[in-house]
């Protein structure tokens, strides 16, 4: 009996050390990520504020995936899928003509073919032109909001962004994942601080997203900010980087 007893408890013992021993190497492909020769000096900055290495690890982003940075601006996270996903899978780079024309950075980092599986985008956002179920994941970092933003000043076209939401879903493959991050606004704000603060109030997204077939997934609370008091705007002056930001990953039904 008490052979059996070790033997059970050499073999439990031994099952424990390979769970753990997946789980570092799983962990070990998301820092490896980062630590990446060859990214641009302004990433390792913006790694500290952003820990993209959680929110990638978060969504699951795996080798061989299709997946679309959407509003992608200068290509920072696209860069990241790039040597995550891998030679087996394929990263869209995803922006509108004006998010393009405001990022100086991106021909820079997809100069010389340097991301050879990152395929870059311009298009209007509700009509993407995705094919049906072709992604395994997109990601909306930073940005959601301004598919509400009303820009008195033309800078930005005015979106349905309902329409967008539902082009991501249709082409979304089952059980597929969305990596949401954005600017908290205060609760129930709904997204009435998108034009003044580009802020959103995360409550409302979810519920926006849930209406077209979205499920929560999971959530972090790595980039909270409780010192943010939700009232100023995020991409000037003293907010820059300090802001409260949500994050959650949907499925797709």
């Amino acid at each position: 009996m008490r052979h059996h007893a070790v033997l059970r408890s050499s073999a439990l013992l031994a099952g424990i050390a390979l769970t753990l021993a997946g789980l570092a190497a799983a962990a070990d492909r998301y820092d490896a990520a980062l630590a990446h020769g060859g990214r641009p000096a302004g990433d390792l900055k913006r790694d500290a504020i952003d820990h993209p290495a959680e929110l990638l690890r978060l969504a699951g982003i795996k080798p061989g995936m299709r997946v679309a940075d959407v509003v992608a601006a200068d290509g920072y996270y696209s860069e990241l899928l790039s040597y995550l996903v891998g030679d087996g899978g394929r990263v869209l780079l995803i922006n509108n003509q004006q998010s393009e024309g405001w990022n100086d950075g991106l021909a820079a980092r997809l100069a010389g073919n340097r991301l050879p599986n990152v395929e870059r985008l311009t298009v209007d956002l509700e009509h993407m032109g995705l094919q049906d179920k072709s992604l395994d994941a997109v990601l909306l970092v930073k940005v959601y909001h301004d598919f509400y933003w009303v820009d008195e000043r033309g800078r930005w076209p005015k979106i349905d962004a309902g329409a967008v939401i539902a082009e991501l879903a249709r082409a979304l493959k089952p059980n597929g994942v969305l990596l949401l991050v954005d600017h908290s606004a205060k609760p129930g704000s709904g997204s009435a601080d998108a034009s003044a603060l580009h802020r959103i109030e995360e409550a409302y997204a979810i519920k926006e997203f849930e209406a077209h077939g979205f499920k929560v997934l999971a959530k972090s609370d790595v980039l909270k900010r409780a010192d943010d008091p939700r009232d100023q705007i995020t991409y000037q002056g003293p907010m820059v980087g300090k802001t409260d930001r949500f994050v959650v990953v949907f499925r797709k039904a």
